[in-house]
């Protein structure tokens, strides 16, 4: 059981102790007080229940009330009448000890509606604290550490080459013919699209090593595909 529910019910187990200490200790006193004053004998033993069942009847509707933090001010009423409940339960407990002068003993008395009426006013304002405590810092969660993601090296953004202008004609040196390379087609549309934007970006034409370096492909391969632009 959690500390906040613990410390709830205690607080409510002591209100409803002090409510029926101050039952029995009122119960006789009040039935005295009544005989004394001449109510008939049926109904002076239920003055004193009709007072702190009210008493009782309230405790449970403040405490359902301000465990919901309902605010003191839309509960007024509940409170007044409960205040008057435990004013009526002392005066009618200490009447008939005070007309018999018998102060030691409604000294006594007092005790249990004097508390009752202290329980009464801070009793529902302490669970009305307590359901504030429990809902604006509730516990958190256990969150477990999020794994370490793996970190995928950065590409690494490859150097435009500079613009090289376009190679004087020369007379081509005698060399051995290489074998002819078969260039695929996509590879040549591929080839063809990074030449024309070359062509746009740089204003000359790229050449087989800057093709080889885009296409990402063998130096005879890329030159075939650019003698086929």
């Amino acid at each position: 059981m959690s500390e906040d529910r613990i410390t709830q019910r205690t607080v409510t187990v002591v209100m409803a102790i002090i409510a029926a200490l101050a039952f029995v200790f009122s119960f006789g006193n009040v039935w005295a007080l009544a005989l004394r004053l001449g109510v008939p004998r049926p109904i002076a033993p239920l003055i004193a229940p009709m007072v702190d069942l009210s008493v009782v009847g309230l405790l449970v509707a403040l405490r359902y009330l301000s465990l919901r933090g309902i605010p003191a001010e839309q509960i007024k009423g509940a409170t007044r009448l409960m205040h008057l409940s435990g004013l009526l339960t002392l005066a009618l407990n200490v009447a008939e000890p005070l007309v018999a002068k018998h102060y030691g003993r409604a000294a006594v008395d007092a005790v249990a509606p004097l508390l009752l009426l202290g329980w009464g006013a801070v009793g529902p304002q302490l669970l009305r604290h307590f359901h504030a405590v429990t809902h604006t810092n509730p516990t958190p969660a256990a969150v477990p550490d999020p794994a370490p993601a793996e970190t995928a090296p950065a590409p690494v953004a490859e150097p435009d080459p500079a613009p090289v202008p376009a190679p004087a004609p020369a007379p081509a040196p005698a060399a051995v013919t290489p074998p002819a390379v078969t260039v695929p087609l996509p590879l040549l549309n591929a080839a063809r699209t990074i030449a024309d934007t070359y062509q746009a970006e740089h204003g000359a034409p790229i050449t087989p090593a800057q093709l080889k370096a885009r296409l990402g492909v063998a130096l005879p391969l890329a030159t075939a595909a650019h003698a086929q632009l």
